[in-house]
């Protein structure tokens, strides 16, 4: 069994060893240097806990198997209720449904929160990405050609985008995840 909860400071090593491989051997990431578990908790730290982090973990032995958050899509305030997502799987556990679990629980969070957009940025090509994408209702919105040089090529990012809410005029601001925590609708 899988359990998805909230990430705490505590399991920053975990994410960084899943997220690890994403940076050093492939061009989903376009970080040169996998972040370390400081690194990663500074992140996690970041605009005074109003975006989730949330970790998939076995019921049977506690082991990380992923995670997914929501962050700022740009820092100008009238971007404020669009988020960008990401989710990661360890290695040797993708294609399980894993990844769908924590999208399934960040997308309900998300709502909950009051944020309307979700923006995922994807390397391109990234073909399990864009399915796991397209299946949670996120349609592509646009492409940045040849925006990022990884791994000796020059590559690409897409834009994939879905709607949270329907915006309303004016708009109520996004609720903190510490105040609603993990929803599941």
């Amino acid at each position: 069994m899988i359990e998805i909860r909230a990430a705490t400071a505590d399991d920053a090593d975990a994410i960084a060893d899943i997220y690890a491989p994403y940076v050093s051997t492939s061009a989903i990431s376009f970080e040169d240097q996998p972040p370390s578990a400081d690194m990663i908790r500074q992140r996690m730290a970041t605009r005074d806990h109003l975006y989730p982090w949330l970790l998939a973990v076995s019921t049977d032995n506690g082991e990380p198997l992923g995670y997914a958050y929501a962050t700022y899509f740009r820092e100008r305030p009238a971007f404020r209720w669009t988020v960008e997502t990401a989710v990661y799987v360890s290695g040797d556990l993708r294609s399980q449904g894993i990844g769908r679990l924590l999208y399934d629980a960040l997308i309900d969070t998300l709502c909950a929160q009051g944020f309307t957009q979700a923006i995922a940025v994807i390397s391109i090509p990234n073909d399990a990405s864009i399915r796991l994408h397209e299946a949670m209702g996120f349609f592509r919105s646009g492409v940045y050609r040849e925006i990022g040089f990884k791994q000796g090529h020059w590559r690409d990012i897409g834009l994939w985008q879905r709607e949270l809410a329907t915006a309303q005029t004016p708009p109520p601001e996004p609720r903190a995840f510490s105040e609603t925590g993990i929803v599941r609708l």
